[in-house]
């Protein structure tokens, strides 16, 4: 007996046979487009049509993997709900956090909370992660020689200085708001208003100012606030605050920053000779700047114009993760609620402990291997013999196709871009 060949309709096609169903009848459906569909399938589908409706159109069937653990599923569908309808933004990593919160109290011990189960739970609840463009830095005219003449001078100053590994540092100021909601959230597919709760002090700015060293040593971060004067709050230890009429850095600032971070340095009492890479912000080049690094016997790398995203080891692989964390840890007091008000009735920003802290622990988080990577990525503390200089133009793939998208898939919602920008008041 010759073996019956399966047919898989499409369901544009499927919806088209119910509609003539229901005008002619299902007999009539059969005559006109089968056997197949026989009139027991038409039937079926006709019982099927909100389904069908609401389904992909390119696909054939409902069929697909079904859920190992449908009661998580349903806990984490409510969890997103209630956080979307507060108007919270919900990351990928909130979701797999939570998931594996929610599978203890279930007694769930076989779950791993991975990456591939987050993409597929979200695939079926129907769930996506909204995204925008980005724009990125326009290279100034010769950047590529202009790449080659700072790695030269690089080489140089190390080569006859002899500066060591852990003397080779990098500092760069990240100007962050009170509120540092992301630009994406998972919500549902086809919501037409992605609504973003915040705390309504976007424009409360601040300035957190980060270093490092080639060997991956993270100095203790500056804060400087907008006021005048100093707060009477309870600075955490390993953070440095200081105070600007505007928040921002200045010749004030970077005095107190190479008095209170950059000579506590491994080696900095010691006055070691040391090497700093820095852009060309007026502050960082002024005269009583430089003043204050030669008595600290440091020599300044600039960087050329345009180029930090090329050149400095902050920009290139540091400060992204930093603000991943910190938006983290705003997430999380988002969340808690029981916010103090004002007479107002509005809600009141975070405390200065609280920003401190939050910055404290997103810097800890910083892996050291990172800070190192990043330094030989920009050409900076490289061998001087020349033998890791492909790592200037490496690029890491992954043999494992799936698990990259996945990864990708994991980490979309981090982009740097996504921290509002300084605002003037």
């Amino acid at each position: 007996m010759i073996k019956q060949k399966r047919l898989a309709f499409k369901i544009p096609f499927k919806l088209e046979v119910v509609k003539y169903a229901k005008e002619h009848g299902n007999r009539a459906a059969e005559r006109c487009f089968g056997p197949p569909p026989t009139e027991k399938m038409i039937r079926e589908r006709r019982k099927q049509e909100d389904q069908l409706q609401k389904a992909d159109k390119s696909k054939h069937t409902f069929r697909g993997n079904a859920a190992k653990w449908p009661q998580l599923d349903v806990a984490m569908k409510e969890w997103i709900t209630n956080h979307r309808n507060n108007g919270f933004t919900v990351s990928t990593e909130m979701i797999i956090y939570e998931a594996k919160h929610i599978a203890v109290e279930k007694g769930i011990h076989d779950f791993t909370g991975s990456p591939s189960w987050c993409y597929r739970f979200m695939k079926r609840c129907g769930l996506a992660m909204r995204t925008k463009t980005r724009i990125a830095q326009k290279m100034p005219e010769e950047y590529e020689s202009k790449i080659l003449s700072f790695h030269k001078f690089v080489t140089d100053a190390r080569k006859r200085n002899g500066f060591e590994i852990g003397q080779t540092g990098n500092m760069d100021e990240v100007l962050l708001t009170s509120d540092v909601p992301s630009n994406r959230t998972v919500d549902l597919k086809g919501a037409k208003t992605i609504a973003v709760k915040t705390s309504g002090h976007e424009k409360t700015h601040y300035t957190v100012v980060l270093s490092c060293c080639a060997d991956g040593t993270k100095l203790s971060p500056m804060l400087i606030f907008k006021r005048k004067t100093f707060p009477k709050e309870v600075i955490p230890r390993e953070i440095v605050v200081h105070v600007h009429e505007k928040g921002w850095m200045d010749e004030n600032g970077m005095k107190v920053w190479v008095e209170k971070v950059w000579s506590k340095r491994p080696g900095g009492l010691l006055k070691k000779s040391a090497l700093l890479v820095l852009d060309q912000f007026r502050a960082h080049i002024s005269e009583t700047t430089n003043k204050c690094f030669k008595e600290a016997k440091t020599h300044l790398a600039v960087i050329p114009g345009g180029l930090t995203s090329q050149l400095q080891p902050l920009d290139v692989s540091i400060n992204k993760p930093f603000k991943v964390f910190m938006r983290e840890e705003w997430n999380k007091w988002m969340a808690a609620g029981n916010h103090d008000l004002t007479p107002t009735g509005r809600m009141k920003r975070p405390t200065i402990t609280q920003v401190c802290e939050w910055v404290k622990t997103s810097w800890h988080l910083v892996k050291e291997e990172i800070v190192v990577q990043s330094f030989r990525k920009c050409g900076i503390s490289n061998a001087l013999d020349a033998n890791e200089d492909d790592i200037l133009d490496e690029d890491s793939e992954e043999s494992d196709v799936s698990d990259c998208e996945q990864l990708n898939f994991i980490n979309s919602d981090s982009g740097t871009d996504e921290f509002l920008g300084f605002t003037e008041d």
